[in-house]
């Protein structure tokens, strides 16, 4: 839709062309974009991994949503001339009431699942007592502006408050002591609803003193719902997300083809204190005794292994090389792997290095990945390093699929094994609070 408002803008007729699967999402987006009458056409999904044959059918075929040949409804868009009603463009109410009608908890309750305001897991409501109860975690005004978020690039931002986030940290039954934490997480400006149909997810990793201050789990089960810290911490970024920042209703604002599981709660700490290297928030530049938190954008992928064993090389590299090429990888190992790493005479960074080094894999393999396609691709034919090397290479020559700076290294778990995974995620955020704005490390100590 951006891509044919700035040809129109340009004076150049064009009608967008959607699956038909995103029919509701096409008119929603219309809508967004002021233009509620925008003429659009469709053809069938899928479209990736069609022949030509079978898409130049698409073409001479007929439309599935408006149910007639697709050509005629192009020709019709880009040639009859706008009537009143498409001159008229839309307007929006952007305020929201601060309280809702007093009612029975059963109504509130019901109210908040029709309106799509939970994860539809029970939730506490959110009463102006317990509000301001959750604010008194904070000496941040409750009207400061937080940041603002956005499900996808072609919507508009929704800029929020921290009131906005103390009312999702009580409904996902946070305590006041763990809202600097959340707000932290808001302020990146990264959504945890992220509307992407390949169904990514947010990662929350919390480093520095405040983990232990409210009592954060980088033991056994520090990946799952074993403590009411990482828990609430990881749900309240996820509610705040979807109604700050217009919703994550399927099919109109949350697009997922899968979903992912990652989206309920994914926040764990560090295990600093067991770990052989240097905590990770250091590494980005801040001091030991700041508190962080820091967010990995993916979660499409998780590879499991213990280790390193006499053949951890070998599958180290069917993990790295099996990754969806965009998106590297985050790897967490439990104290264990990291000391026996440390045996083999790795550094953090040697190992990040010798990652790098052996992701290898043939550059047709590579260029073929659809996201690699979609947006790396375009960055190297811009002449982008390292990509404007990748896509020089011969088909069947080995290329490196990371750089070791996009690898990156976290320590947790209970040492009852020692094991590792590899989750698909993306260091990223805009780090409020940082010496260096660039740095996607987002500083907690600014919200307490």
């Amino acid at each position: 839709m951006g891509f044919a408002l700035a040809l129109e803008q340009d004076g150049v007729p064009t009608i967008p062309v959607s699956t038909h699967v995103f029919a509701r999402l096409a008119k929603a987006t219309s809508l967004a974009a002021g233009m509620p009458t925008a003429r659009n056409v469709f053809v069938p999904q899928p479209v990736v991994g069609r022949t030509a044959s079978e898409l130049r059918a698409y073409i001479e075929g007929t439309d599935p949503v408006l149910k007639q040949p697709f050509m005629k409804g192009v020709i019709e868009g880009l040639t009859q001339p706008l009537n009143e009603e498409d001159l008229k463009g839309a307007t929006f109410e952007r305020s929201t009431p601060r309280l809702l009608e007093p009612d029975t908890e059963e109504n509130l309750r019901q109210l908040f699942i029709e309106n799509h305001w939970t994860d539809y897991l029970p939730i506490i409501l959110p009463t102006e007592e317990r509000v301001e109860q959750m604010l008194k975690g904070t000496s941040v005004p409750g009207d400061k502006v937080v940041g603002r978020l956005r499900p996808t690039a072609f919507r508009e931002f929704w800029q929020f408050d921290v009131e906005k986030v103390a009312v999702n940290a009580v409904m996902a039954g946070a305590r006041p002591e763990y809202l600097p934490v959340i707000l932290a997480c808001a302020a990146t400006g990264i959504s945890a609803r992220s509307s992407s149909t390949t169904s990514w997810a947010t990662i929350s990793v919390v480093n520095g003193p405040i983990r232990k201050e409210i009592g954060m789990n980088d033991g056994i089960g520090a990946l799952g719902p074993y403590n009411l810290a990482n828990s609430t911490i990881g749900r309240a970024y996820g509610l705040l997300s979807q109604n700050l920042q217009g919703g994550s209703v399927p099919g109109d604002t949350y697009m997922g083809s899968l979903g992912s599981n990652w989206a309920y709660t994914a926040c764990f700490a560090e295990a600093e204190e067991r770990s052989p290297w240097s905590p990770f928030h250091v590494d980005q530049g801040f001091k030991p005794t700041d508190s962080t938190v820091s967010v990995f954008f993916g979660g499409w992928y998780t590879q499991s292994g213990f280790g390193p064993r006499e053949t951890w090389k070998d599958k180290f590299i069917r993990c790295l090389i099996g990754t969806d090429h965009y998106s590297p990888p985050l790897i967490v190992m439990d104290p264990i792997v990291a000391r026996a790493f440390v045996d083999l005479g790795f550094t953090k960074q040697s190992l990040r290095e010798w990652c790098a080094e052996n992701a290898m894999m043939p550059a047709k393999n590579y260029w073929d990945d659809q996201w690699v396609t979609t947006l790396v691709r375009p960055l190297a034919i811009a002449g982008v390093e390292p990509f404007a090397t990748r896509l020089k290479a011969a088909p069947d020559e080995l290329i490196s699929v990371f750089t070791p700076e996009t690898i990156n290294i976290v320590v947790t778990g209970g040492e009852t094994q020692g094991a590792f995974k590899m989750i698909s995620g993306r260091l990223i955020g805009h780090g409020p609070g940082t010496a260096d704005q660039n740095n996607p490390v987002s500083l907690i100590d600014i919200w307490r």
